[in-house]
């Protein structure tokens, strides 16, 4: 992997079924990336609203919304390049199954949301690599280009959880989300997503 330190901090590569899927149904794949997209804009909006008194983390959010909400664009248009329709897809039981192991007392709940949030853009940039040598060549630049944002976002989201928190209690945190993600990809899923663990077979 082009980002070894990515490599290190998840818990596993993504299952090859996965990648199977993905290749196999990139209709799918599309419209729920841009759902992840905006959702990761929301959640950089809302962690501004909640914590408005911390001044860097205002400043990393609102630059990780923009960026994510031109994530949004792109795959917008991408897809009516393709002709894909918009339809209502349903969310993966990954990022809710994340944040339900964090913690609802301050500031531990900061931490571990920081925390999740780097996971979850680490796996993504993973998701992007292990896509690029199977992919047409629009979407193989497309999402080599991510990667880079995709890494920059998961080294800023660690970067404010140490900031904000206490290192050892940070590094106990990443060690319990690790094993919880590492469950979530490498289990069997009921349906492909872009966050999905194994899916079922075509």
């Amino acid at each position: 992997m082009n980002f070894p330190e990515i490599a290190d901090f998840l818990g596993c590569a993504t299952p090859q079924a996965w990648v199977s899927a993905a290749l196999a149904d990139q209709e799918v794949l599309l419209i729920d990336h841009k759902n992840c997209e905006f959702k990761a804009a929301s959640t950089a909006l809302s962690l501004m609203a909640k914590y408005s008194s911390h001044v860097d983390l205002l400043n990393a959010m609102s630059r990780l919304a923009r960026e994510e909400l031109v994530h949004h664009e792109q795959v917008l248009r991408i897809m009516k390049r393709r002709k894909i329709a918009l339809r209502p897809v349903s969310a993966a039981r990954y990022a809710s199954s994340l944040r339900a192991i964090v913690r609802t007392h301050e500031p531990h709940k900061l931490v571990d949301t920081l925390v999740v949030g780097a996971f979850i853009e680490a796996r993504s940039c993973e998701r992007f690599e292990a896509l690029l040598p199977h992919l047409d060549e629009e979407l193989s630049k497309f999402y080599g280009g991510l990667l880079k944002s995709e890494a920059r976002h998961y080294q800023g989201y660690l970067k404010l959880a140490y900031q904000y928190g206490e290192a050892a209690d940070v590094d106990q945190t990443v060690a319990r989300v690790r094993a919880v993600e590492q469950e979530l990809i490498e289990s069997p899923d009921r349906e492909f997503r872009f966050h999905s663990g194994i899916p079922p077979l075509q």
